[in-house]
């Protein structure tokens, strides 16, 4: 627990540490103050009151300094508390932020949100509510045990024996419980996500509301959580019941070996001190169980906290892409393909097989092919979304692992297939691709990706608010905003995921043309299924299950009669489609 504690932490590991030994030290003052029962109870039944006052006095010491540290303990686990909720995250982000684009499935997306806001806190909660009584529950027991040990032999060697008893069966029921707690925290982490999706997805979930079905998958994931739950909930009280029953067999061991000791001189003349010294014994006995019982019942509340450190282990175990320690500059806006395959783990086929391929500065190549062929990774590739497993990926005749990712970043523009806009306004969306451009610069860019007619027809224009995540515009209005936030970075590599994919043909023709413009001043690689974008590619590259299976410019491969040529015939039989109209009139 505090060795991933102090991972988590980093350079605010002595605060961490600081709070343990603070724990220690209050175990410590404890178990002392119990034991000076003994001599306390001691000179009481024997008569003699002026001694139990004197130890009394010192008892009573003992309490004032064990509530006196308590409270600088408490302040300490405060303090380890704040810095998890601040530092940690912080640290975790830092982290989040240099791993590859491609880690961020929608799976790792939502681990990640879950282990930022329930996960922190609950680890954040450990040192102030449940690490002190459970550091000193176990500290306190071994200061008994050794006045145990002074007061009888056999009794102390139970109670010692009894610890790693007691630690064996904890760390069984916390074996046992992990799989339920992961289970549950996988599926919590989904429902989680399925409502963030049923509240942003309203407008298409409604148009589909047939039988309950715009609640279905929110519902099965709301199931499997709560089922997920009942499991967790069995497996955490069965662990809570096995661990107290252990605590009172020790606990009967105790008492069985403290009845036996006084058996032994029943009967026997003048037996005070004896008996006084088991009726001491047990009521250590009882102060011995007390701690041991508090600490089985935080088990669960640790193991808990142990997935939430395990799922944050998990995250930091996820290796940035590596950074070179001398940046090479490339020379131009070049792209190139030297034998490269990809697959994403080992036990997975290639998604990418041999791919040999060069991208002239200043031209605009078309990649085509069934879904599912590889254009998507081959143009996150070229952002290095994540590394070749063979072969090797050059902007400007340098290996994009040689560059760092701030030269990169500078030198490639994106748009993707997915649209996402921030809060603010269109002008602040589209600012994002280069926040020094000016007011003039932006509404040009915005002209250039066909929000004209959008822009006038709004009251404040540009500076229109485009709602949460761009609910108040449309998914057509979404591209076209991305689109000018890619133009306006101008940076010299432009890579396009299917740009006019939620735009109609007058839009869709705006944006070939801007595409077009683009020829000549930088590199563009455009993943489109568009006629008119493919058309005016000065190379196609057709793709087909990872590999590369043609090439050339247009009126090559249409003359060639291969895959491309299909393609086209394929998109011209579409294109002619018609819905007939019957004689009579009526609707075909």
């Amino acid at each position: 627990m505090l060795k991933p504690l102090v991972q988590l932490l980093d350079k605010d590991a002595p605060v961490l540490h600081r709070y343990v030994w603070m724990a220690v030290v209050y175990g410590l003052f404890s178990g002392l103050t119990l034991t000076t029962l003994v001599p306390v109870l001691d000179h009481l039944l024997a008569g003699d009151v002026r001694g139990a006052a004197l130890w009394l006095g010192l008892m009573l010491a003992g309490v004032a300094v064990c509530w006196a540290w308590r409270r600088q303990l408490d302040r300490a686990g405060v303090a380890v508390g704040v810095a998890i909720l601040q530092g940690a995250r912080q640290r975790i982000g830092e982290h989040v932020a240099r791993l590859p684009v491609g880690w961020f499935s929608a799976q790792n997306t939502s681990r990640l949100g879950h282990v930022i806001t329930q996960g922190m806190m609950a680890v954040a909660q450990l040192p102030a509510h449940v690490l002190t009584p459970v550091i000193s529950g176990a500290v306190t027991p071994l200061v008994v045990v050794a006045a145990l040990f002074l007061l009888h032999g056999p009794l102390g060697l139970i109670a010692l024996l009894g610890l790693p008893v007691l630690c064996v069966a904890l760390w069984l029921t916390a074996r046992l419980g992990q799989r339920a707690d992961r289970t549950y925290q996988h599926h919590f982490a989904d429902a989680s996500q399925r409502m963030v999706e049923f509240a942003q997805a309203q407008s298409v979930l409604r148009a589909f509301n047939g039988e309950g079905a715009s609640t279905q998958l929110l519902e099965q994931a709301l199931d499997q959580q709560r089922r997920s739950g009942m499991r967790l909930i069995y497996q955490s009280t069965l662990s809570v019941v096995l661990n107290a029953w252990v605590v009172q067999a020790v606990f009967a061991a105790l008492l069985i070996a403290a009845s036996l000791w006084l058996n032994a001189y029943t009967g026997v003349a003048q037996p005070t001190g004896p008996v006084i010294a088991v009726v001491v014994a047990l009521l250590l006995t009882s102060r011995f169980i007390d701690p041991l019982l508090e600490v089985a019942s935080y088990a669960e509340i640790l193991r808990g906290a142990y997935g939430q450190l395990a799922e944050v282990q998990s995250i930091f175990a996820v290796e940035p892409l590596p950074e070179p320690d001398q940046p090479l500059a490339p020379a131009d806006s070049s792209v190139e393909f030297r034998q490269v395959s990809l697959r994403y783990a080992h036990d997975q086929p290639d998604v990418l097989s041999g791919i040999s391929l060069r991208i002239e500065p200043g031209s605009m190549t078309a990649l085509v092919g069934a879904s599912g062929s590889g254009k998507t990774t081959l143009v996150r590739l070229i952002a290095r979304f994540f590394d070749a497993t063979q072969g090797s990926v050059l902007i400007g005749g340098v290996d994009v692992r040689q560059m760092s990712s701030t030269q990169l970043a500078t030198r490639i523009s994106q748009i993707f297939q997915d649209t996402y806009l921030f809060q603010g306004s269109i002008a602040d969306n589209i600012r994002i691709g280069r926040p020094a451009a000016s007011a003039g610069e932006i509404l040009d860019t915005a002209q250039q990706a066909g929000l004209g007619d959008l822009i006038e027809r709004l009251p404040l224009g540009i500076d229109t608010p485009v709602g949460e995540g761009g609910a108040r515009v449309s998914g057509g209005e979404r591209q076209r905003i991305t689109i000018a936030r890619a133009l306006i970075k101008n940076a010299p590599i432009l890579l396009v995921d299917e740009a006019a994919a939620a735009l109609d043909a007058q839009n869709q023709s705006v944006i070939a043309r801007t595409l077009c413009s683009l020829r000549g001043r930088h590199t563009v690689v455009v993943i489109a299924h568009q006629l008119s974008t493919v058309s005016m590619a000065d190379q196609i590259v057709v793709l087909d299950k990872g590999q590369l299976v043609e090439q050339g410019t247009p009126a090559a491969l249409r003359a060639s009669g291969g895959r491309y040529a299909r393609f086209l015939e394929q998109r011209r039989v579409a294109g002619g489609w018609r819905i007939a109209v019957p004689p009579n009139g009526e609707q075909a």
